[in-house]
């Protein structure tokens, strides 16, 4: 009881803030109401992501509450783990070699965007190794702080990357023909009413114990973990009612948007060159290592695209969501990453970036 207190406590917001955030989901619900009607994929996130990108450079101080984004990542992680099935667990036996490969992928992204960045764009080693790790933004951005490194280029650069693959790669996919051999899509069927507020109960207990013991996106991985357990045994049949999956939809495209709102457009026009120029470099790093496993596995393309895409783990997710593909192995290897970042970027930085001394100086 003491953890709910605390946790609901520091998540309610004040009436300021209860306005801008619905005032931002309002925005995403238009852009991806837009995006949906003109049949572009992944349109619900995607077009809420750029109409609260564009309002929020425009100057509107648009914002999601804490209790808004847990609500948001808890349906999200419901509507993931409606989809368990024995189906999706056929290629677990590769996820050693996948996960080792994505591992070798993330290092050898991060140097080479790093070195773009310094010697294309002369930024010091520090920075430029903080802003080509993918994905853990916020330890990122702590870190950032305390070696002196320029936190507002790393946040441009960090910040495009998941915009453009959240923009991106839904057409890349469909362009290229890539997920036409989809897994079913979502279910169709709703929950009883037992079952989803079995579904809700238990995935709000999962996700507070994973947030005491600081899991990382405890929410959502709490909600997945919870729901899969429930479909996967068999004890609840159904998923959320599809207009409320549609709106975790929308949240997390809004939640993504709201990055720019802590930016200054002048910050993001004089790193926009360096934001493109490393995202170039990951992509195509990342690239060499999707083929190697095509060819080499039986695990389907689309599946291995959105879990090397070097983009942040709630965006990737909601895409494996909207896009029907395989949550289970995008989730697993994005946690890896996130782990393998957190554990190994600080290292990194001690081994590699400027010394503290120069900081302090």
């Amino acid at each position: 009881m003491t953890l709910i207190r605390a946790s609901m406590a520091t998540a309610i917001p004040d009436r300021s803030k209860v306005l801008n955030g619905l005032e931002t989901l309002v925005i995403g619900a238009g852009g991806g109401l837009l995006f949906l009607w003109a049949g572009l994929p992944g349109g619900l996130i995607s077009g809420a992501m750029c109409a609260v990108g564009i309002a929020a450079l425009a100057g509107r101080p648009l914002a999601v509450p804490p209790v808004l984004t847990q609500s948001v990542l808890l349906l999200l992680g419901i509507s993931l783990g409606s989809l368990m099935s024995q189906q999706l667990l056929q290629h677990m036996s590769s996820y050693p070699l996948t996960i080792g490969l994505l591992a070798l992928a993330t290092f050898c992204s991060t140097f080479g965007s790093s070195l773009y960045l310094q010697r294309v764009h002369g930024w010091d080693q520090t920075s430029a190794f903080l802003a080509g790790s993918p994905g853990a933004l916020s330890q990122i951005t702590i870190l950032a702080a305390e070696k002196g490194a320029d936190v507002a280029a790393i946040a441009v650069v960090q910040t495009m990357r998941v915009i453009i693959l959240t923009a991106a790669l839904p057409l890349v996919l469909a362009l290229t023909g890539v997920t036409h051999a989809a897994p079913p899509p979502l279910p169709t069927t709703v929950a009883s009413p037992f079952g989803l507020i079995a579904l809700i109960a238990l995935s709000i207990g999962v996700s507070l114990l994973l947030r005491w013991i600081k899991f990382p996106a405890s929410w959502m991985f709490g909600a997945m973990l919870a729901s899969s357990l429930l479909h996967g045994s068999g004890l609840v049949d159904g998923g959320l009612p599809p207009w409320l999956r549609n709106i975790a939809l929308v949240g997390i495209g809004a939640i993504i948007g709201t990055r720019f709102a802590r930016m200054k457009t002048s910050t993001l026009l004089s790193h926009v060159n360096a934001g493109l120029g490393s995202f170039a470099i990951a992509i195509v790093i990342s690239a060499v290592f999707v083929a190697v496993i095509g060819f080499t596995t039986h695990v389907r393309l689309a599946d291995v695209v959105v879990a090397f895409a070097p983009g942040a783990m709630d965006a990737m997710l909601a895409l494996a969501l909207t896009l029907h593909i395989d949550p289970i192995f995008v989730g697993a290897h994005h946690l890896s990453r996130f782990l393998f970042v957190t554990i190994s970027t600080p290292g990194i930085i001690h081994l590699f970036g400027r010394p503290q001394d120069d900081v302090d100086d």
